[in-house]
């Protein structure tokens, strides 16, 4: 007789069906795991084996061999470790009621059958959910949101006995007290940096605010100092809170890596340096892991020096700005996360910095400054859909009280309304399908001859075409307008300053 024990597999954040058959007959004390596991999954036999021992004295004096299905699909990770251990029970017969098949088992064993929890819990509950299950066996893991989960019954279980007395209708000697996650306050009154301290640079917060509001990538240029860093800084706190969705895939993203959250409501900031290698952005190693891309999922990757990091990794960007997703192709795997992010980047004019600047003189020959500017290449530099110019603010012309990033933020929140109501989803102008923006949004005669204008005069692409359409869609959705007015689409236009072109 063979036994069949549900849990889940993962490659990368895509969970699959595992179906655990375990089979015992005579022989000598053993265990064969089938199925393409790895060594973790191989290394479990003995975990496995041994916690059974420290709850049955007899043990298994017999040969059990376990399939891990489907045998084409290579398993890694302790996951497994609980459904084997269940699925020897059930066959020796220990455990006699029928265990349903939309029930799940995850979770790791040590030697005296304690559950230990491990990493990719989250992802794996959040598989079973849309795989159908309807109840989940697994350890405690205080990162883990289980009241934010619905459609699936988890039991948070402490010892391999618990698993036994529950499934046979008795109640648990050692069950672990499941404590919520606390609800904190929203995130976005926590912000330590405010748009309000940012004297001057109303243009540059005007185009910042438009970014937020439909997720268009900015690339600034200007002389040390001027502020670029800081308003990137500050950039988050002018996003509105996560979706309890996208709340749950960016914890996930971050228990795979390995990585601390600090609020999972607040949109993330990533901020590598550019000395970061190419796999620390993208992300990938032998068994591929979640890189900066990844992190900055559903909120914004900042690349401060972006002309300082190789032309190599930036050029590597560009499938994940374009799909939104990035796949990591290795020998042991392949796997596919998300990396739908905002990309803000800042440079200097020159190698020096101060071509332009008023204050500074630049040493930089024409050679240089081309080759510096050719870092960043013209395939990336079509994708960065606002170009800013900025200069050094001079303190003694500002006059007015500045903006809150508060008030900011919910002018951002109404216009993300606004495409949520157009598009019946949660996706920005920047990221929707070209084909539903030119659906619900179409351009009239003029004004896409206003486009092809300017196209024509700055040697634009099709793609920066494009990207001047949905400009011009998130500033008529700030404007509160339903249709793109031809006002919007000359202040798209604005956006890719000719000040800025001469870096190309």
């Amino acid at each position: 007789m063979t036994v069949k024990i549900s849990s889940v597999g993962l490659r990368g954040l895509e969970g699959y069906r595992v179906q655990v058959e375990v089979q015992v007959r005579p022989g000598v004390e053993s265990m064969v795991i089938v199925g393409l596991p790895d060594t973790s999954v191989k290394e479990s036999k003995e975990r496995v084996l041994s916690s059974i021992r420290s709850i049955v004295s007899s043990g298994t004096a017999e040969k059990v061999v376990v399939n891990l299905s489907p045998s084409e699909q290579k398993k890694n990770g302790p996951l497994f470790d609980l459904p084997i251990a269940i699925g020897i029970l059930k066959e020796k017969n220990y455990i006699k009621e029928q265990i349903p098949p939309d029930t799940m088992f995850i979770g790791a064993l040590s030697l005296d059958g304690t559950i230990e929890r491990v990493e990719g819990m989250l992802p794996a509950l959040i598989a079973a959910v849309k795989l159908g299950y309807k109840r989940a066996f697994l350890p405690y893991d205080p990162r883990i949101p289980i009241d934010m989960l619905s459609g699936i019954e988890c039991v948070v279980v402490q010892h391999i006995k618990d698993v036994i007395n529950l499934l046979c209708g008795q109640p648990p000697l050692s069950l672990q007290t499941f404590t919520p996650s606390p609800i904190q306050e929203p995130p976005f009154f926590d912000h330590q940096k405010d748009f309000s301290h940012i004297i001057g640079h109303q243009f540059t917060k005007e185009a910042l605010e438009i970014a937020a509001a439909g997720g268009h990538n900015v690339l600034m240029s200007g002389p040390p100092g001027c502020g670029k860093s800081l308003l990137a800084e500050t950039f988050p706190s002018i996003l509105p809170p996560l979706s309890k969705s996208a709340q749950l895939e960016v914890i996930s993203l971050y228990q795979l890596a390995n990585e601390r959250l600090y609020d999972p409501q607040m949109a993330p900031f990533r901020h590598p340096h550019h000395s970061a290698s190419a796999i620390a952005i993208i992300g990938g190693g032998s068994y591929p892991k979640p890189g900066e891309i990844s992190l900055a999922h559903h909120g914004v990757l900042f690349l401060d020096e972006m002309a300082e990091f190789t032309k190599k990794t930036l050029d590597m960007l560009r499938q994940p700005l374009e799909t939104g997703k990035v796949t990591i192709s290795r020998v042991h795997s392949t796997v596919t996360y998300p990396a739908s992010f905002i990309l803000i980047g800042a440079m200097n004019p020159c190698p020096c910095g101060y071509l332009g600047s008023s204050s500074h003189y630049c040493t930089c020959s024409q050679k240089q400054i081309k080759a510096y500017r050719n870092r960043v290449s013209g395939p990336v530099y079509d994708r960065m859909d606002i170009l800013l110019s900025l200069n050094s603010v001079d303190l003694d012309q500002v006059t007015g009280k500045e903006e809150t990033s508060l008030e900011i933020r919910c002018r951002v929140g109404k216009a993300r309304e606004m495409q949520f109501t157009r598009y019946q989803e949660q996706v920005t102008n920047a990221k929707v399908a070209y084909d539903l923006l030119i659906k619900t949004s179409p351009l009239t005669e003029k004004q896409q001859k206003i486009i092809m204008r300017e196209a024509t005069k700055n040697q634009w692409s099709n793609r920066v075409q494009i990207e001047i359409f949905r400009l011009a869609r998130t500033i008529a959705d700030l404007a509160g307008e339903l249709e793109i007015t031809e006002e919007s689409v000359w202040k798209a236009i604005q956006l890719r300053r000719t000040v800025f072109r001469e870096l190309r």
